[in-house]
């Protein structure tokens, strides 16, 4: 007999969150619900929320007394600030030394360490009750906000439970979701940044080193060793990015289309659909952090090529978006950028607002572009109608009806073709070799041959064909 295999039981969570003044009820449970689902995406089940309507966070906590009180019931916490020794380690300094050991097994196979190196410590909860047996405690609590080390160390001692803030869960989602040797650099980056200032020092032994450094604290020498770390990881970086300078220079006469949006908003789905490219496609959030080029099928000529890129977030945390640059400079040097949104999303209006405001911060506000408002197929008639009269320049459309697509891909073409001019090119007989690069190019509309060599009536942008008549004329 065949016996079914049982899986490990996910980590419970509780989401905690601090309503502030100037962010409506709408927008404080879209808030929430977006936490729920990187909360989800990271691994975890959450069970319980926890949230406080406050003028400011509570500088040493962030709820109020009552509410750490509350929030310690469900994790069997005592709700308060104990003042004995800290913990033998830190959390971020496990986690950082966890994410080392992870990187190492990386090198020897792709998709190594990623199942369990962020796995934090589990601090001893308050022994169960009979319901707890039945049901077990929340292990892990989650902040809507990004906390400070003082903060992130206070809410473990009154809650006895693991903590993550929301730049930390949105770190370690991109850490298990990158897989090329330059997305997984990134992250690392971001990682380290997020981490180094969180160590703390530690009460038993290890506060002197001796040798080398000799009189420095252990935290104060595993700093050490994270800059060292940054300095090695950027200048890896740079020699990717150079390359990817070099390559993206090549493409700078080619027709470049990029997606850009809201993570899970329908991206790669576009861009499978446009390109006929195995581009991974899930239901969550940062499922795509590596950039992917490929032409759309079926070919046109001159050739248009498409690019999927990293998704954007509310609250992204800086150094994720520093470290992604070389990503979002494909959409800095598209010629027409696609803001692609989740239209059956009642926030889809702000998370657009959140993709403009960075692709504003690196200048690419500029692009020409077009609004596509995705999933359509999971709107009524009346929905769509409404949208449509309120945006009546977007294509409202959904990645999974063919016919839509086709139409996306005629808005595209059309777009291109409205820059495009016709011009008459000589390509000597001694130069027939290099007659691709004209149907590369541009569209030849018509040939003939003379004495001098083949004529060819063109059409293409106006760039593309003053390079090619300064090519053959030399």
């Amino acid at each position: 007999m065949r016996m079914a295999k049982t899986l490990p039981e996910r980590p419970r969570a509780v989401l905690v969150g601090v309503q502030l003044p100037g962010v409506s009820d709408e927008e404080h449970a879209a808030d929430f619900a977006e936490l729920r689902r990187l909360v989800h995406t990271l691994g975890y089940d959450s069970v319980a929320t926890v949230t406080q309507k406050r003028d400011r966070l509570a500088t040493g906590t962030v709820l109020g007394t009552g509410k750490l009180k509350e929030l310690a019931k469900l994790t069997g916490g005592s709700g308060v600030i104990a003042s004995g020794a800290l913990n033998q380690t830190s959390k971020a300094r496990e986690k950082w030394e966890a994410a080392a050991e992870a990187e190492a097994e990386a090198e020897a196979g792709p998709d190594a360490g990623d199942e369990d190196d962020d796995e934090g410590p589990q601090e001893a909860l308050a022994p169960p009750t009979d319901d707890d047996e039945a049901e077990p405690r929340p292990t892990v609590v989650v902040v809507d906000h990004e906390l400070s080390p003082s903060q992130l160390r206070n809410l473990e001692k009154a809650t006895g439970a693991e903590v993550l803030d929301r730049a930390g869960v949105i770190v370690d989602i991109f850490h298990r979701h990158a897989k090329s040797h330059e997305a997984r650099m990134q992250v690392e980056i971001a990682r380290l940044n997020y981490l180094a200032p969180r160590l703390r020092e530690s009460s038993g032994g290890r506060e002197r080193q001796q040798g080398r450094g000799a009189g420095d604290s252990a935290v104060e020498l595993d700093r050490r060793k994270i800059r060292d770390r940054l300095a090695e990881l950027r200048e890896g970086l740079a020699a990717i990015q150079k390359d990817q300078d070099h390559r993206r220079y090549a493409r700078r006469d080619q027709l470049r289309v990029a997606l850009v949006g809201y993570t899970n908003a329908g991206k790669s789905s576009l861009m499978r659909a446009l390109t006929g490219s195995t581009v991974l496609v899930a239901d969550q959030l940062f499922a795509t952090l590596d950039t992917t080029v490929r032409a759309m099928q079926p070919e046109t000529r001159p050739r248009i090529l498409v690019s999927d890129t990293v998704g954007f977030i509310q609250k992204l945390p800086h150094d994720l978006v520093a470290s992604f640059r070389s990503t979002l400079d494909e959409a800095l040097e598209a010629s027409l950028l696609l803001y692609v949104v989740d239209a059956s999303d009642p926030t889809w209006a702000a998370q657009l607002e959140v993709t403009r405001t960075v692709l504003r911060e690196i200048g690419a506000d500029t692009v020409p572009s077009k609004l596509l408002l995705n999933k359509a197929d999971r709107l009524d008639a009346a929905a769509r109608e409404a949208l449509l009269a309120k945006h009546p320049d977007a294509i409202m459309l959904s990645a999974h009806q063919p016919e839509d697509v086709a139409m996306l891909r005629k808005h595209i073409i059309a777009f291109f073709e409205s820059s495009m001019v016709e011009a008459d090119l000589v390509i000597p007989y001694a130069r027939q070799g290099r007659i691709g690069e004209v149907y590369e190019h541009t569209t030849v509309v018509s040939q003939a041959y003379d004495e001098s060599g083949s004529r060819l009536r063109v059409r293409g942008l106006p760039g593309a064909i003053a390079k090619l008549t300064q090519s053959f004329q030399e």
